[in-house]
């Protein structure tokens, strides 16, 4: 056998090793670019959740009506839509011990229940592609489970039941309203309660409303667009998208 067939032969013996080398050993990940992605999501998540921190700070010493209120979840459904679930978890929780440091855990938790809560199910729903009909009604009912979550909160921490001040308040409303409208009847307590729940509910649907309205015009323009409205938001708003 000559010079040239024991090179050849091991040439191929060569080439076969590798070929099984490659076939049983995965090629290894890009590492150094997934490790330049940790300090930007780091950094957004940070920066996003001190916004929502801030908002919620500046509103409650400097209240300007429902002006701030609207942007409460808006940072938190941003990180969603940025980088996923576990950055927009993280926002929530960093923004809520930071509020615990700044104005307490009782005023801590009013903020994550529900607007931390809201930002994470409306990124959820806006990275989804999800109609708006069901993200407003998502975001409704989770508004009103957080209206009496705060109620229960306050109620325990001030040692008194707010609900019957609520009550009170309606049924001078509703004997207004009967007054009024020339009834004699006085309105009873279960119509006075469900005129309670219906006036929530409503306050809520609206405030979820805008704040979809805000995010449409907001996303838009930073490069993470939202689910389409409905034509007739759009001949509303005469937005062109």
């Amino acid at each position: 056998m000559t010079n040239d067939d024991w090179t050849s032969d091991i040439n191929w013996v060569d080439l076969d090793e590798e070929q099984g080398q490659s076939q049983t050993e995965p090629k290894p990940l890009n590492k150094p670019e997934i490790r330049a992605n940790i300090p930007i999501v780091t950094v957004e998540t940070a920066f996003l959740a001190s916004t929502a921190s801030l908002l919620w700070l500046i509103n409650y010493y400097f209240p300007l009506g429902p002006l701030l209120r609207i942007f409460f979840p808006i940072p938190i459904a941003l990180v969603y839509l940025r980088r996923g679930s576990r950055a927009a978890w993280m926002s929530a929780l960093v923004a809520g011990l930071l509020l615990s440091i700044l104005m307490g855990p009782n005023r801590s938790i009013m903020f994550l229940m529900p607007f931390g809560l809201m930002g994470v199910q409306l990124g959820a729903f806006w990275r989804r592609r999800m109609g708006w009909c069901f993200s407003i009604a998502a975001g409704t009912l989770l508004g009103i489970i957080g209206f009496f979550f705060r109620f229960w909160v306050l109620s325990f921490l001030l040692g008194e039941d707010l609900w019957l001040y609520v009550i009170n308040q309606m049924t001078n409303v509703a004997d207004w309203i009967f007054l009024y409208l020339g009834l004699l009847d006085r309105p009873g307590p279960v119509l006075i309660q469900a005129i309670a729940l219906v006036t929530i509910a409503i306050n809520n649907l609206i405030y979820l409303f805008v704040v979809h309205l805000v995010a449409l015009l907001l996303f838009d323009r930073l490069g993470n667009p939202i689910p389409r409205p409905p034509n007739w938001v759009q001949a509303l708003v005469e937005y062109d998208y």
